[in-house]
Protein backbone atom coordinates (compact mmCIF):
# COMPACT_ATOMS: atom_id res chain seq x y z
CA UNK A 1 0.00 0.00 0.00
CA UNK A 2 1.39 3.28 -1.11
CA UNK A 3 1.69 6.00 1.68
CA UNK A 4 -0.18 9.69 0.52
CA UNK A 5 2.12 12.89 0.74
CA UNK A 6 0.05 15.85 0.36
CA UNK A 7 1.91 18.71 -1.68
CA UNK A 8 1.17 21.91 -0.20
CA UNK A 9 2.39 24.49 -2.33
CA UNK A 10 -0.89 25.24 -4.06
CA UNK A 11 -1.98 26.71 -0.78
CA UNK A 12 1.18 29.15 -0.52
CA UNK A 13 0.21 30.62 -4.33
CA UNK A 14 -3.06 31.58 -2.98
CA UNK A 15 -1.69 33.43 -0.28
CA UNK A 16 0.88 34.96 -1.77
CA UNK A 17 -1.66 36.35 -5.12
CA UNK A 18 -3.01 38.63 -2.55
CA UNK A 19 0.02 39.11 -0.26
CA UNK A 20 -2.25 37.76 2.72
CA UNK A 21 -1.03 35.94 5.31
CA UNK A 22 -3.54 33.58 4.73
CA UNK A 23 -4.56 30.50 3.98
CA UNK A 24 -1.66 29.28 6.11
CA UNK A 25 0.44 26.61 4.48
CA UNK A 26 0.91 25.47 8.06
CA UNK A 27 -2.24 25.24 8.95
CA UNK A 28 -2.76 23.35 5.91
CA UNK A 29 -0.13 21.04 6.76
CA UNK A 30 -1.68 20.36 10.07
CA UNK A 31 -5.65 19.58 8.40
CA UNK A 32 -4.15 17.32 5.67
CA UNK A 33 -2.27 15.32 8.78
CA UNK A 34 -5.06 15.46 10.86
CA UNK A 35 -7.48 13.52 8.35
CA UNK A 36 -4.65 10.84 7.64
CA UNK A 37 -2.01 12.06 5.26
CA UNK A 38 1.16 10.18 5.72
CA UNK A 39 3.15 13.54 5.58
CA UNK A 40 3.76 17.08 3.36
CA UNK A 41 5.32 17.97 0.16
CA UNK A 42 6.58 21.53 -0.89
CA UNK A 43 8.69 23.03 -3.41
CA UNK A 44 11.08 25.98 -1.97
CA UNK A 45 11.37 27.48 -5.84
CA UNK A 46 14.40 29.63 -6.23
CA UNK A 47 12.29 32.31 -6.92
CA UNK A 48 10.18 31.69 -3.83
CA UNK A 49 6.78 31.72 -5.82
CA UNK A 50 4.59 29.63 -3.04
CA UNK A 51 6.92 28.59 -0.63
CA UNK A 52 8.71 30.73 1.38
CA UNK A 53 11.90 30.74 3.87
CA UNK A 54 10.13 30.98 6.92
CA UNK A 55 7.54 28.56 6.01
CA UNK A 56 10.08 25.72 5.62
CA UNK A 57 11.37 26.64 9.16
CA UNK A 58 8.06 26.10 10.76
CA UNK A 59 7.17 23.01 8.30
CA UNK A 60 10.36 21.41 10.09
CA UNK A 61 8.64 22.30 13.49
CA UNK A 62 5.10 21.10 12.67
CA UNK A 63 5.16 18.31 10.42
CA UNK A 64 4.91 15.40 12.54
CA UNK A 65 4.78 12.68 9.38
CA UNK A 66 7.41 12.15 6.94
CA UNK A 67 8.68 15.73 5.39
CA UNK A 68 9.62 16.26 1.73
CA UNK A 69 11.61 18.97 0.46
CA UNK A 70 11.58 19.46 -3.23
CA UNK A 71 14.10 21.54 -5.13
CA UNK A 72 16.93 22.35 -7.64
CA UNK A 73 20.33 21.58 -7.75
CA UNK A 74 21.54 25.52 -6.81
CA UNK A 75 23.87 25.71 -3.98
CA UNK A 76 21.65 27.91 -2.12
CA UNK A 77 18.70 25.63 -2.10
CA UNK A 78 21.01 22.72 -0.95
CA UNK A 79 22.41 24.36 1.58
CA UNK A 80 18.97 25.13 2.99
CA UNK A 81 17.96 21.75 2.57
CA UNK A 82 20.91 20.45 4.64
CA UNK A 83 19.99 23.05 7.55
CA UNK A 84 16.42 22.07 7.53
CA UNK A 85 16.88 18.44 7.93
CA UNK A 86 13.89 17.19 6.03
CA UNK A 87 13.22 13.15 5.81
CA UNK A 88 13.56 13.38 2.17
CA UNK A 89 15.21 15.56 -0.97
CA UNK A 90 13.36 15.68 -4.12
CA UNK A 91 15.90 16.68 -6.52
CA UNK A 92 13.49 18.18 -9.40
CA UNK A 93 14.23 20.39 -12.90
CA UNK A 94 13.41 24.14 -12.37
CA UNK A 95 12.89 26.52 -14.95
CA UNK A 96 12.11 30.20 -14.23
CA UNK A 97 9.17 30.13 -16.80
CA UNK A 98 7.19 27.35 -16.19
CA UNK A 99 4.06 27.66 -14.45
CA UNK A 100 5.25 24.42 -12.42
CA UNK A 101 7.42 21.59 -12.77
CA UNK A 102 7.86 20.34 -16.47
CA UNK A 103 8.99 16.64 -17.10
CA UNK A 104 11.66 15.34 -15.39
CA UNK A 105 15.06 16.06 -13.89
CA UNK A 106 17.73 14.76 -16.79
CA UNK A 107 20.33 12.79 -14.56
CA UNK A 108 22.68 11.41 -16.91
CA UNK A 109 23.14 15.25 -18.23
CA UNK A 110 23.27 16.27 -14.16
CA UNK A 111 25.33 13.43 -12.86
CA UNK A 112 28.00 15.36 -12.13
CA UNK A 113 26.34 17.50 -10.03
CA UNK A 114 24.65 15.16 -8.70
CA UNK A 115 27.58 13.53 -7.04
CA UNK A 116 27.98 16.55 -5.27
CA UNK A 117 25.03 17.12 -3.75
CA UNK A 118 23.66 13.85 -3.32
CA UNK A 119 26.49 12.59 -0.89
CA UNK A 120 26.06 16.15 0.99
CA UNK A 121 22.31 15.47 1.62
CA UNK A 122 22.89 11.65 2.79
CA UNK A 123 25.27 13.05 5.27
CA UNK A 124 23.35 15.24 6.49
CA UNK A 125 20.85 12.02 6.78
CA UNK A 126 18.20 13.25 4.31
CA UNK A 127 16.83 10.60 1.88
CA UNK A 128 17.73 11.92 -1.53
CA UNK A 129 15.33 11.00 -4.80
CA UNK A 130 15.44 12.39 -8.11
CA UNK A 131 12.07 13.19 -10.11
CA UNK A 132 12.07 11.67 -13.32
CA UNK A 133 10.84 10.52 -16.52
CA UNK A 134 10.26 6.77 -16.91
CA UNK A 135 12.80 6.20 -18.61
CA UNK A 136 15.08 3.35 -17.78
CA UNK A 137 18.23 5.29 -18.43
CA UNK A 138 17.32 7.76 -15.85
CA UNK A 139 16.61 5.27 -12.95
CA UNK A 140 19.60 3.55 -14.08
CA UNK A 141 21.44 7.18 -13.67
CA UNK A 142 20.09 8.28 -10.23
CA UNK A 143 21.20 4.88 -8.96
CA UNK A 144 24.65 5.64 -10.21
CA UNK A 145 24.25 9.04 -8.21
CA UNK A 146 24.00 7.48 -4.99
CA UNK A 147 19.85 8.40 -4.75
CA UNK A 148 18.11 6.03 -2.34
CA UNK A 149 14.60 6.56 -4.58
CA UNK A 150 13.31 7.52 -7.65
CA UNK A 151 9.90 9.66 -8.00
CA UNK A 152 8.41 9.37 -11.50
CA UNK A 153 6.87 12.41 -13.03
CA UNK A 154 3.47 11.24 -13.95
CA UNK A 155 2.18 13.70 -16.09
CA UNK A 156 2.19 12.35 -19.12
CA UNK A 157 0.06 10.21 -17.97
CA UNK A 158 -2.28 12.33 -16.53
CA UNK A 159 -2.49 14.10 -19.74
CA UNK A 160 -2.59 10.90 -21.55
CA UNK A 161 -5.91 10.21 -19.31
CA UNK A 162 -7.22 13.49 -20.20
CA UNK A 163 -6.85 12.46 -23.61
CA UNK A 164 -8.75 9.41 -23.62
CA UNK A 165 -5.50 7.44 -23.44
CA UNK A 166 -6.07 6.07 -20.36
CA UNK A 167 -3.53 2.22 -20.17
CA UNK A 168 -1.24 2.26 -23.32
CA UNK A 169 1.22 5.29 -21.43
CA UNK A 170 1.61 2.79 -18.18
CA UNK A 171 3.96 0.10 -19.67
CA UNK A 172 6.84 2.41 -19.38
CA UNK A 173 5.91 3.26 -15.57
CA UNK A 174 5.59 -0.35 -14.84
CA UNK A 175 8.90 -1.26 -16.67
CA UNK A 176 10.54 1.80 -15.15
CA UNK A 177 9.13 0.88 -11.85
CA UNK A 178 10.65 -3.20 -11.96
CA UNK A 179 13.82 -2.05 -12.53
CA UNK A 180 14.29 0.58 -10.13
CA UNK A 181 13.13 -2.42 -7.68
CA UNK A 182 15.62 -4.56 -9.13
CA UNK A 183 18.26 -1.87 -8.39
CA UNK A 184 17.38 -1.30 -5.08
CA UNK A 185 15.42 2.04 -5.42
CA UNK A 186 12.55 2.87 -3.85
CA UNK A 187 9.51 4.09 -5.71
CA UNK A 188 7.43 7.44 -5.78
CA UNK A 189 5.46 8.76 -8.05
CA UNK A 190 3.61 12.36 -8.69
CA UNK A 191 2.70 15.35 -10.92
CA UNK A 192 -1.02 15.03 -11.97
CA UNK A 193 -2.37 12.32 -10.43
CA UNK A 194 -6.43 13.08 -9.31
CA UNK A 195 -9.36 11.04 -7.88
CA UNK A 196 -10.00 9.94 -11.00
CA UNK A 197 -6.61 8.72 -12.84
CA UNK A 198 -5.25 7.13 -9.46
CA UNK A 199 -6.98 3.83 -9.03
CA UNK A 200 -5.55 3.15 -12.29
CA UNK A 201 -2.04 3.92 -11.96
CA UNK A 202 -1.85 2.30 -8.86
CA UNK A 203 -3.02 -0.35 -9.61
CA UNK A 204 -0.95 -1.14 -12.28
CA UNK A 205 2.15 0.14 -11.38
CA UNK A 206 4.18 -2.15 -8.96
CA UNK A 207 6.36 -1.53 -5.89
CA UNK A 208 5.01 2.00 -5.59
CA UNK A 209 5.92 2.85 -2.13
CA UNK A 210 4.75 6.45 -2.06
CA UNK A 211 2.61 9.39 -4.51
CA UNK A 212 2.71 13.11 -4.43
CA UNK A 213 -0.50 14.93 -4.74
CA UNK A 214 -1.15 18.22 -4.45
CA UNK A 215 -3.33 20.54 -6.60
CA UNK A 216 -6.23 17.72 -7.13
CA UNK A 217 -6.58 17.54 -3.38
CA UNK A 218 -6.62 21.27 -2.87
CA UNK A 219 -8.67 22.34 -5.48
CA UNK A 220 -11.31 19.96 -4.30
CA UNK A 221 -10.99 21.41 -0.71
CA UNK A 222 -12.41 24.55 -2.17
CA UNK A 223 -16.05 21.89 -2.63
CA UNK A 224 -15.56 19.87 0.63
CA UNK A 225 -12.85 21.17 2.64
CA UNK A 226 -9.28 20.12 2.96
CA UNK A 227 -9.97 17.32 5.80
CA UNK A 228 -12.79 15.34 3.41
CA UNK A 229 -10.77 16.14 0.48
CA UNK A 230 -7.38 14.04 1.83
CA UNK A 231 -9.73 11.65 3.37
CA UNK A 232 -11.09 11.00 -0.19
CA UNK A 233 -7.63 10.40 -1.90
CA UNK A 234 -6.70 8.36 1.46
CA UNK A 235 -9.41 6.22 0.10
CA UNK A 236 -8.29 5.64 -3.12
CA UNK A 237 -4.82 5.28 -2.37
CA UNK A 238 -5.09 2.83 -0.10
CA UNK A 239 -7.38 0.88 -1.90
CA UNK A 240 -5.21 -0.19 -4.38
CA UNK A 241 -2.43 -2.76 -4.47
CA UNK A 242 1.30 -2.04 -4.69
CA UNK A 243 2.04 -4.46 -6.69
CA UNK A 244 1.18 -6.83 -9.86
CA UNK A 245 0.55 -10.67 -9.36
Amino acid sequence: MAKLLINIDHVATLRNARGEAFPDPIRAAALCEDAGADGIVFHLREDRRHIRDDDVAKLRESVRGKLDFEMSLAPEIVDICVKTRPHLATLVPERREELTTEGGLDVITSLGRLRDVVPKLRSAGIEVATFIDPDLRQVEASFAAGCDAVEFHTGEYANGWKAGKKTHLLDRFVEASVCANELGLMVHAGHGLDYDNYPTFGAAVPHLEEVSIGFAIVAESVFIGLGEAVERMLQLVRGTRDEVA
